[in-house]
């Protein structure tokens, strides 16, 4: 599959890397341009590119930039990609740990809904709930007994279905996250952010997500990151994120 890769940092490098292992032709772009990018290309085995080359007629994007950065975008950057072509939200709002506060998303916009609207295209939001650290060192054969799942949340059946094929390619079972609107149920302080569930608790934890809830807990992890201190581990962090996220 032809899949282009707008930003190679940790979750975007991580995904850009397995899927061009898998033998997907990966085009990679970020920020600084193709010369920029081309050392990280040619160390995977993915076309350096920039933003324009990435999605030209690709058959799945994936977006794994800052949410603010969405914004700023070319408009008519998807001119050539297919209207049936997935684009992939990896992004989350953190505007306590730093992001550029976004006015539509504080009054209770959706964030990936705002990302469509940004894009002027339908997104699927996947990605965005797994660790970098989980992403890249716990993936898992399909029916390992402790294999971790992603959600995955949009509003066209085939595009989610063809994301959820991708999820359980790299090493995770996909779980229906339900549609767009319905996505902040994966985002940032709920009970399916980065807590690294089994497919049966992640469903659990979409369920138990309450609407409205998130922005207060986010609202902690400033407190709670000085807490663990510069450097926490992986596990510690899961377990942050377990103790904070589900509903008291």
């Amino acid at each position: 599959m032809k899949i282009g890769v707008i930003g190679t940092g940790n979750i975007g490098g991580s995904l850009a890397r397995k899927l061009a292992t898998a033998g997907h032709q990966v085009r990679v772009a970020n920020s600084k341009g193709p010369d920029d990018v081309r050392p990280f290309a040619d160390e995977i085995g993915a076309e350096a590119a920039d933003t324009h080359g990435a999605v030209d007629r690709v058959e799945l994007v994936i977006l794994a930039i800052p949410l603010s950065a969405i914004a700023t975008l070319p408009k008519m950057l998807f001119e050539n990609t297919p209207q049936a072509t997935p684009i992939v939200s990896t992004s989350n709002y953190y505007p306590e740990l730093g992001d550029p506060c976004i006015p539509d998303i504080d009054s209770g916009q959706v964030e990936s809904v705002w990302v469509a609207e940004q894009l002027g295209r339908p997104v699927i939001k996947a990605f965005n709930n797994i660790l970098a650290y989980s992403l890249v060192e716990l993936g898992r054969p399909r029916g390992a007994e402790d294999r971790l799942a992603v959600a995955v949340a949009g509003d066209d059946v085939n595009q989610k279905q063809k994301v959820m094929g991708l999820v359980d390619e790299v090493g995770f079972d996909p779980v229906d996250g339900g549609t767009l609107d319905e996505s902040w149920r994966q985002q940032p302080s709920t009970p399916s952010y980065c807590c690294d569930w089994d497919a049966e608790t992640m469903r659990k934890a979409l369920a138990a997500a309450v609407e409205g809830e998130a922005p207060r807990k986010r609202a902690q992890l400033p407190e709670q990151f000085t807490v663990l201190g510069s450097n926490p581990t992986h596990a510690d962090v899961v377990a942050l994120n377990r103790s904070l996220n589900w509903p008291a």
